[in-house]
């Protein structure tokens, strides 16, 4: 086990980073600071009701306060929750998250989601990418995802960020249990 995977209650500034899109926009990456509401206000009140719906199962119209603080009350260990946030100006944008939470020793549910008008410009890839390695860090290995048969954008992703286990349907839902597909350093085949 790392030494992560012993983490305390201390912010784990190692897991701040910067990306430059496709597109050569700039984001900062970041987990959000214990029980951080604000961000996720933000980039909830700018999700479209399609989007809600995708990630939280419902239209959802308002965040109620047991998921807010399912979200946001992380203990970095067993809860992590990552930012993507655009710094336009003053204020950080945040455009996308993402989330894990234990489920046992070895798995963790994950979940993501990202605004709008940022889908499709690789900041689910980044956030998912980063959320995976630093899960593994800390001891998790396998990964469950929940998804709706309409959201062919995580199927995709999960595609490009996992091996998929299994699968399971439960009506309109469906469940993914992976592992991260390992990428090596540039230009050679997945390492599986």
């Amino acid at each position: 086990m790392s030494a992560l995977a012993e983490v305390s209650a201390e912010y784990p500034t190692e897991l701040v980073d910067y990306v430059t899109l496709p597109d050569q926009r700039r984001l900062r990456i970041r987990p959000l600071r214990r029980c951080e509401e604000g961000p996720i206000r933000d980039l909830f009140a700018h999700l479209s009701p399609a989007s809600r719906y995708l990630r939280f199962f419902s239209p959802m119209p308002e965040l109620p306060a047991s998921v807010m603080r399912l979200l946001a009350c992380v203990d970095y260990r067993r809860t992590l929750a990552l930012v993507a946030e655009h710094e336009n100006g003053a204020t950080p944008e945040p455009i996308g998250l993402a989330s894990y939470g234990a489920l046992d020793d070895g798995t963790a549910e994950v979940a993501l989601v990202v605004r709008d008008e940022w889908q499709h410009h690789h900041v689910g890839t980044e956030l998912a990418t980063r959320l995976l390695r630093a899960a593994e860090d800390r001891g998790y290995h396998r990964f469950i995802v929940h998804a709706l048969t309409q959201n062919v954008a995580i199927r995709k992703l999960l595609k490009d960020v996992g091996v998929v286990l299994s699968s399971k349907r439960h009506g309109s839902e469906l469940e993914f249990a992976f592992v991260r597909r390992h990428l090596p350093e540039k230009g050679g085949p997945p390492i599986l």
